[in-house]
């Protein structure tokens, strides 16, 4: 589904990010873990040809991201708040990322009652806009329209960040039901280890801007944990 091939990123003549090869295979669920500075929001900016590499390239589904657009049509991400229309209210938002999906009213609607779980009874019906929501509302607000479309590949930057605790665990049930159900390439970085292992089953440690270990279990979550906290733990 997506292929690296000799990525390298630069900034001002100094290497940040330097992969020589790196395949995520479609449905795969795929953590990314680092320290800060290690880049990971450098990668998955890449992967959404939002920046562009010094040398190297990523395909996905065979096609070179900075050559064709027919991947944007499979793939949704939320990375920042920056990906919102904060002058937007949520209901307003939702349809607009609706309609550029395709999705009629009564799809969206049956998708926000999906999420009602989520919201918790803090998004929809405030009449407020986005830009006045908490930090953490206006995340499952990104979230939630990244998933609307039904994406063959999710990309989702610290999306527990700034969540509540009961949020947390919501999303991640609502995660791992969404990849399943849709057969998802689910690509995800996070701080936190015990989150991204409860939601990945490999994981890929960057260091500096390399690939330092790539870990896989057959879904045991535990001693995938273990092995991130033992190599964090110096």
């Amino acid at each position: 589904m997506i292929q690296i091939n000799s990525l390298v990123k630069e900034y001002s003549g100094i290497v940040v990010l330097n992969i020589p090869e790196l395949t995520i295979p479609q449905g795969e669920s795929f953590g990314l873990v680092g320290n800060n500075g290690a880049g990971k929001t450098t990668l998955f900016r890449l992967i959404l040809d939002l920046t562009a590499p010094f040398t190297g390239d990523i395909l996905i589904d065979g096609l070179t991201v900075a050559r064709h657009e027919e991947w944007k049509n499979i793939t949704a991400s939320f990375l920042d708040e920056s990906f919102l229309i904060d002058f937007y209210t949520p209901e307003e938002y939702f349809v607009f990322v609706g309609k550029l999906y395709g999705r009629a009213k009564e799809e969206i609607d049956e998708f926000l009652l999906e999420m009602e779980e989520l919201f918790n009874g803090e998004i929809m019906g405030k009449k407020k806009l986005i830009r006045e929501y908490s930090k953490g509302n206006q995340k499952k607000i990104g979230i939630a329209a990244a998933l609307l479309g039904k994406p063959k590949i999710l990309i989702l930057d610290e999306p527990f960040t700034a969540l509540d605790p009961t949020s947390q665990i919501r999303l991640k049930r609502i995660l791992n039901d969404y990849r399943k159900k849709e057969n998802m390439t689910m690509l995800i970085s996070s701080h936190d280890l015990n989150h991204i292992t409860d939601v990945c089953s490999r994981i890929v440690i960057l260091e500096k801007g390399r690939l330092v270990r790539d870990i896989e279990t057959a879904g045991d979550s535990l001693e995938l944990l273990k092995e991130l906290e033992s190599y964090f733990n110096v």
